[in-house]
């Protein structure tokens, strides 16, 4: 077993503590939006973006750029 890979007994996942995203690595979700608890996820052909809650059921609702914009200063 490799040192830097732990795995519980349960076989689950470790706990993060910081409850991090782990897809703000990813380019086509927006940082801005995700930190409010937003989806992110942007469309990379059209520049859309998904402004729903953050791991909403169904598929994503884009938006227009600057619907996002608005929503990212909260106006």
């Amino acid at each position: 077993m490799n040192a830097g890979s732990s795995t519980s007994t349960t076989g689950q996942a470790p706990h993060r503590a910081d409850n991090a995203r782990r897809d703000l690595s990813n380019a086509n979700v927006r940082e801005d939006l995700a930190e409010k608890g937003r989806c992110g996820l942007v469309h990379l052909p059209t520049g859309r973006t998904c402004l729903l809650p953050l791991r909403h059921h169904g598929p994503c609702e884009f938006h227009r750029p600057q619907e996002a914009e608005d929503v990212a200063k909260g106006s």
